[in-house]
């Protein structure tokens, strides 16, 4: 088919949506409306205290990781043991969710991660963290705390390790190049490991205290030091926010009376407008990213990394998270996505007899369709939470709402896996780093994964 023509169908197309659609429908406007909020939502609870930073991280990983380093450790001829297992454990330290995950991945990705464990890490890193499993432990019963905690783990290397054989041919080319790419040339002065470590860790640790949530459930020793962690967040982030800078006065060299300066404008600001933390955490990484101009080449290196991560992945996420508003609803919406919730709600319960009579049927539902439902309805709630957008904890909630609407415990663990790991804005962003291909295969693999750990557990452990 000619360009010429596929520009003369989707134009045509185009006019057909335009002229026939239901606009009066009161579902298609609360529909809208819902992609609207949702995205107003995500903007101010994920993109400020979430994605900003994870897009400094991944710029940082970009310039200050070396590609030997990630070769050695993640590349095609890494300790395939060391590789995978520090993968699949990340997202115990990362307060992260499927988007926020998405610079990370890119980051090591682009300085020459290995496809399975990259995808581990991609997996878990929204997957597993561990307040996560507490809560999930907490709100909806220890068993499948403790089952979500061993799956995604199990099935980050499982995941990972199958995408590395489904497209071992192209591994092993990279791998046939990763001589080539350990003799990288780098005429930067070398830095001492823990220099670089004690940044990162800093780095990742004010990603992860700014959003720390309150735990649902704060009784209990896990439950109360949840809590203290949570008042005292923002001190937390504030000390982290000033090792930070002390690594970028005293390691990577920039003039100590700019770096005071930012860290001044930060202060005055939490000063200014007490009760409102994200102003002054806002400021904050403008004056970092103000210290990245008329600065060293490498604090430069590091703006444009950052800014190239932003370019690519922001506007995705926006598109993303409006077609999932639209679709599903989001977090804090009750019935408002074009699909209503109680389709869902029908179709992953325990008893097949309501959708069986809703589509139709008369009578008791037959055997067969009794037979498969258990695979239907994990099936159906991992494709559901596949598609859905689940920002860091929110997806508990969700869950109890759905067990409590009917959903049993089996589909209930599939979604909790396969939700945080994918959403369609995640979908759209993992494209345009691997490709159509894998990211059907990592989507699939996902899915799969999902619907028989939820089978397993309804059948045995539930």
């Amino acid at each position: 088919m000619n360009r010429e023509l596929k520009i003369f169908l989707w134009l045509v197309a185009g006019f057909l949506v335009a002229y026939f659609i239901p606009i009066e429908a009161a579902r298609l406007q609360s529909a809208v409306l819902e992609s609207i909020r949702l995205v107003q939502w995500y903007a101010r609870e994920h993109v400020l205290l979430c994605l900003v930073p994870a897009f400094f991280i991944a710029g940082a990983i970009g310039v200050f990781v070396s590609q030997n380093a990630v070769m050695k450790y993640f590349g095609p001829k890494a300790n395939k043991l060391l590789s995978y297992g520090v993968a699949s454990v990340s997202g115990s330290v990362l307060a992260v969710c499927s988007c926020t995950v998405l610079p990370l991945f890119g980051g090591i990705t682009m300085r020459g991660a290995g496809l399975g464990p990259a995808v581990a890490f991609l997996y878990s890193g929204p997957a597993i963290n561990v307040l996560a499993i507490v809560l999930s432990a907490s709100v909806l019963g220890a068993r499948i705390g403790i089952a979500r905690a061993v799956g995604a783990v199990l099935f980050s290397l499982v995941i990972g390790g199958l995408m590395h054989l489904i497209f071992r041919k192209e591994e092993r080319a990279r791998a046939e190049q990763a001589d080539d790419l350990y003799m990288e040339p780098d005429d930067r002065p070398p830095r001492p490991l823990w220099q670089n470590a004690l940044f990162f860790f800093a780095m990742v640790a004010v990603l992860v205290f700014a959003n720390w949530t309150r735990p649902e459930d704060p009784q209990g020793r896990v439950g109360t030091v949840f809590l203290a962690v949570f008042q005292a967040k923002w001190w937390l982030t504030s000390g982290f926010g000033l090792v930070v800078a002390a690594v970028l006065w005293k390691v990577m060299g920039l003039p100590p009376g700019r770096v005071l300066g930012a860290v001044a404008a930060t202060a005055i600001t939490a000063v200014l407008v007490p009760g409102h933390p994200v102003v002054a955490f806002t400021v904050g990484f403008a004056a970092l990213a103000g210290l990245m101009f008329r600065s060293t080449d490498e604090m430069a290196e590091w703006r444009a990394q950052t800014w190239s991560f932003a370019k690519q992945i922001a506007p995705l996420l926006l598109l993303g998270v409006l077609a999932a508003g639209f679709f599903l609803g989001g977090p804090e919406s009750e019935d408002a996505g074009i699909v209503p919730n109680r389709w869902i709600t029908l179709l992953v319960g325990d008893d097949s007899g309501p959708a069986y009579a809703a589509l139709g049927g008369a009578g008791q539902a037959p055997s067969w369709v009794q037979a498969l439902w258990p695979v239907w309805t994990n099936f159906f709630a991992s494709v559901v939470g596949a598609l859905m957008y689940f920002a860091t904890l929110t997806e508990v909630p969700i869950v109890r709402g759905l067990m409590d609407s009917g959903m049993s415990q089996g589909p209930a663990l599939a979604l909790l896996l396969a939700g945080p790991a994918l959403s369609l804005p995640n979908m759209l962003v993992i494209h345009s780093i691997l490709g159509l291909k894998k990211t059907l295969a990592f989507v699939a693999l996902v899915v799969v994964t999902a619907t028989l750990s939820g089978l397993i557990f309804g059948a045995f452990f539930a």
